[in-house]
């Protein structure tokens, strides 16, 4: 919106739809957070739409004022011993909150004006087309994750699906446009495995953009910028990148945050007593991690390196604590924090993480090196951009798709390496790391090309 104009008085109501997932819901609600932090609180409404499981978690978070949550009724968790199902879980959500949606959204008053919707919601658009209901398609991970499945009949083409990791995985894929070459290893997880059961609704989703009237990609230009440019050649709706959507408001004139509650007050003052940048940050997401072997080769490894650790746990906090003993002076294991607050804290110098397009972000915003382990699904593929086209990274699990386990000795020599002031190889990732943390930084300014296209998004939302 050019700064000349005035605003519509008539009130937009948005229902915000996001798919009920931590890496889902955050990337919308800090969208809505940047949109509505342009205008005054009477010209736009957003309904956010969260399960009741994800209103006890979230409800008591802050949020604009013109934020409400509205719910719909859970969906049963699925798990396989202690890790969640996840395409069993997608399953479920397309299944049971289709009907619970539709009539929340033919009830909400005032009526809704228009719908920002997660892409993996496949039936989002159908329900907005049929009530003349403008559609905005929101895609929560990365632009090349978004062209490899849009171009998915080009690996089918190529007889590059199913990927066949055992006799493929090292094939190159180079004739998706505006992508860099990529190894079929590479691709997300969703093409091969047990992602395969799921891949059918995830490609629904993305050939449903189609029908919405605009396309929102959770990117930065100056990183994906091929990627963006050949979608805008081939998708005929305007799209918008706004990326990153992570809470970089929260961190002032962006400088970290303190925290002044009970809760956090141990792990602030254990960051403020250490070394500058002599902290790794060691964290697999909310949702999957890697195995039990794996994760006390982790730890081992991480002894024998001798460096610095600040570990979340999550729920498996305590046995971590127990394998580490209590050594606070090397390190810290917590099952929560700020995150983007910590990365960004001066003792932290690097980022071992599951490449979740968020926490990438993170990185990124903080300006920190990464070691990538991916797990799952579009993690695989950021890790690539990460170590092979953005420089910024090394690679502690090497294949994808390979069961092995990484041994103690060589995550200790890697950590070693990477978190050493004094390494040629690991201080030029650390000087590229800055370059792409001033070009995400600038990029959310006033001006800035996400800012920008914040702007025109919300230009066409309120005209």
């Amino acid at each position: 919106m050019g700064s000349g104009e005035t605003p519509p008085t008539k009130l937009r109501h948005v229902l915000a739809l996001p798919f009920p997932r931590r890496g889902h819901i955050n990337p919308i609600m800090n969208f809505c957070r940047s949109l509505l932090s342009k205008i005054p609180d009477h010209h736009v409404l957003v309904s956010f739409v969260v399960t009741e499981e994800w209103l006890g978690f979230i409800g008591s978070e802050p949020k604009p004022g013109n934020v409400r949550f509205v719910t719909v009724p859970n969906v049963v968790r699925s798990e396989v011993g202690h890790e969640v199902d996840s395409p069993r879980f997608y399953e479920e959500v397309l299944k049971e909150l289709e009907a619970p949606v539709e009539r929340l959204l033919d009830g909400l008053e005032p009526p809704v004006t228009a719908i920002v919707a997660d892409t993996f919601l496949v039936w989002s658009v159908r329900m907005g087309r049929e009530r003349n209901i403008p559609v905005a398609a929101f895609f929560p991970m990365s632009a090349t994750m978004y062209s490899v499945k849009h171009h998915f009949d080009l690996l089918f083409r190529n007889g590059h699906y199913p990927a066949d990791l055992k006799e493929k995985g090292d094939e190159v894929v180079d004739y998706i446009p505006g992508v860099p070459p990529i190894l079929i290893r590479d691709l997300p997880t969703c093409f091969y495995g047990k992602g395969l059961r799921v891949l059918h609704h995830a490609l629904e989703g993305i050939a449903a953009v189609l029908k919405a009237q605009s396309l929102i990609l959770v990117s930065v230009y100056e990183l994906e910028h091929t990627v963006i440019d050949a979608l805008r050649r081939d998708i005929p709706i305007p799209i918008y990148h706004v990326g990153p959507t992570i809470p970089h408001f929260n961190l002032g004139h962006g400088s970290p945050t303190t925290s002044s509650t009970a809760h956090d007050a141990n792990y602030w003052q254990w960051l403020d007593s250490q070394p500058d940048r002599s902290v790794l940050y060691v964290s697999q997401g909310s949702l999957h991690s890697a195995s039990k072997i794996q994760i006390d080769e982790i730890i081992a490894g991480l002894r024998m390196s001798g460096v610095r650790y600040f570990w979340v746990g999550r729920e498996q906090t305590p046995q971590i604590k127990e394998e580490f003993g209590e050594n606070e002076e090397m390190g810290l294991v917590v099952p929560w924090c700020e995150q983007l607050s910590v990365l960004c804290h001066a003792s932290v110098g690097g980022f071992c993480t599951h490449c979740g397009w968020s926490s990438t972000f993170e990185a990124v915003f903080a300006g920190l090196p990464m070691l990538t382990f991916p797990i799952y699904w579009d993690q695989v593929s950021n890790s690539k951009l990460v170590v092979e086209d953005w420089r910024i990274g090394w690679r502690i699990k090497r294949k994808e798709g390979v069961e092995y386990v990484v041994p103690r000795e060589e995550i200790a020599g890697l950590v070693r390496r990477f978190m050493d002031p004094e390494d040629e190889e690991a201080k030029a990732m650390r000087r590229r790391a800055k370059e792409l943390q001033e070009i995400t930084r600038n990029a959310v300014l006033k001006g800035g090309s996400s800012d920008s296209s914040i702007d025109a998004f919300l230009h066409n939302l309120l005209h």
